[in-house]
């Protein structure tokens, strides 16, 4: 026996009002279904009133009557116009139609809320106009579709990979630009604070080459004896073991060439360590000797990692201004030091950089700037040097000579091999002025009269 509850569309949750009709309640129409079944009249087609709803709740097509006559209303707020021509009721049109089709699929129910806009059409005839507004939809939500999606991410990225790079290379600039000047600080406060530079650790020659008895224990005796009291060091490193300090072995200097981390005075610049005595100009430059010292290496509190080169037999800054300056004799400490030890780019002008101290007391303390260039081709006379620094850009200044020893001295870190360049110290020895200038490839320093018409180089270093 077929279970009549089932096929009964009250129990569907089907509730029908339009077309002038009232609204039935669940005992008229449960009432009414019943007759219709016993006496064989037309009832609901369960069926077609699944199918209908069903497309209804899915917002793609609504079947409204409007008397006799059916309207095919679409989705959202789109106005379609309705007349009953057919049954002469005209202007009796869609109030409210409600659809609960929650039991037929799932879905909550879409209340759409009509109201009559009278429409005069242009043969004169009156029609009304159904506008569907306030439609509610709950499960059915507009969203971006997966290609709109894929497509965003794309410009994303694509946005992302340009301007990322110089994003963060203005970041690490700025970063090494901060570090580097705090590193000069400490360190130039811890200088002034020891006493005397000259005379730390034990040098001892081997007794014959190859023998293997000699002793240096310079620039290592140097940090734990000396620096280490004055500045905070976690790590020293002697010379066979440079690389628990964080020295890297390879680096690019200034040119962009690949270079391997000096590991004595010598390897640091070959003139550092002695030179014969000879006359330019009528100036006398006497003979030097001086140990070759090992390297050593430490790492700071604030993790640089730092390679150091010890000079024992430093001498202070004596008037030499009648038989030249050798200035490899007052250099008593030159440093590399790298900002976040082997880390990269280990590149210098980044994270690379040079100190270095003169004098063993009244020490002065030079950092080389980490952008150095070629203010003109060929040579000028002093007058010309400083202007054509400021030429360049007001960022640019011409180097003191301090500074162009410091690059002298690190020549395989900066790209700079010879040349002789002018500096901006000027003094008055003798009662007149003079103009210091450097030459790269023996770091002699020379002097001549202000404005006498010789001519240098010039080399321009990035302002602090």
């Amino acid at each position: 026996m077929k279970n009549l509850e089932a096929e009964n569309p009250c129990t569907m949750g089907i509730l029908v009002r339009g077309g002038g009709q009232a609204e039935l309640s669940r005992e008229t129409c449960d009432s009414k279904w019943r007759v219709e079944r016993a006496t064989g009249k037309p009832r609901f087609d369960r069926k077609r009133e699944r199918r209908r709803l069903t497309r209804g709740a899915g917002l793609t097509s609504n079947l409204y009557r409007v008397g006799t006559r059916q309207c095919d209303k679409q989705a959202s707020t789109t106005i379609r116009r309705c007349a009953d021509s057919e049954s002469g009721r005209r202007g009796q049109i869609l109030q409210r139609f409600v659809i609960v089709a929650k039991n037929l699929t799932g879905r909550r129910s879409i209340e759409p809320v009509a109201e009559q806009l009278p429409q005069v059409n242009p043969g004169g005839r009156t029609k009304k106009e159904v506008r569907v507004k306030n439609v509610k939809y709950s499960s059915l939500r507009a969203a971006f579709t997966m290609a709109e999606i894929l497509l965003s991410l794309t410009i994303i990225g694509v946005v992302a990979a340009i301007t990322l790079p110089s994003l963060t290379g203005n970041i690490n600039e700025r970063t090494w630009n901060t570090q580097r000047k705090a590193l000069y600080a400490r360190f130039s406060q811890a200088i002034a604070l020891m006493p005397s530079l000259n005379g730390y650790g034990t040098l001892k020659e081997e007794s014959s080459s190859g023998a293997g008895d000699g002793v240096d224990t310079a620039a290592e005796t140097f940090i734990s004896g000396g620096l280490s009291k004055v500045l905070k060091i976690n790590n020293i490193c002697d010379n066979d073991h440079l690389e628990d300090c964080g020295i890297v072995s390879q680096f690019t200097n200034l040119n962009g060439s690949q270079k391997t981390i000096p590991l004595t005075l010598s390897e640091l610049h070959s003139t550092l360590t002695s030179r014969s005595a000879f006359t330019i100009s009528g100036v006398s430059y006497p003979a030097f000797s001086q140990p070759d010292v090992k390297a050593a290496a430490f790492e700071t509190a604030n993790g640089e990692s730092i390679a150091l080169y010890y000079n024992p037999t430093c001498v202070p800054d004596l008037a030499e201004i009648g038989s030249g300056m050798v200035m490899q004799r007052k250099m008593c400490v030159n440093l590399i030091y790298d900002l976040n030890g082997n880390k990269g780019p280990n590149t210098v002008g980044k994270d690379m950089g040079v100190m270095a101290v003169f004098y063993p007391s009244d020490s002065l303390v030079v950092t080389a700037t980490p952008s150095v260039q070629d203010a003109v081709s060929g040579t000028v006379t002093d007058s010309e040097a400083s202007k054509a620094c400021n030429a360049m850009s007001e960022d640019y200044r011409l180097p003191n000579r301090e500074e162009l020893v410091t690059i002298y001295i690190n020549t395989n870190l900066f790209g700079r091999t010879d040349g002789r360049y002018w500096s901006s110290t000027r003094t008055a020895p003798y009662g007149y002025a003079v103009q210091w200038h450097v030459g790269l490839e023996d770091g002699i320093l020379g002097w001549d009269p202000s404005g006498n018409g010789k001519k240098c180089n010039v080399l321009c270093v990035k302002r602090n």
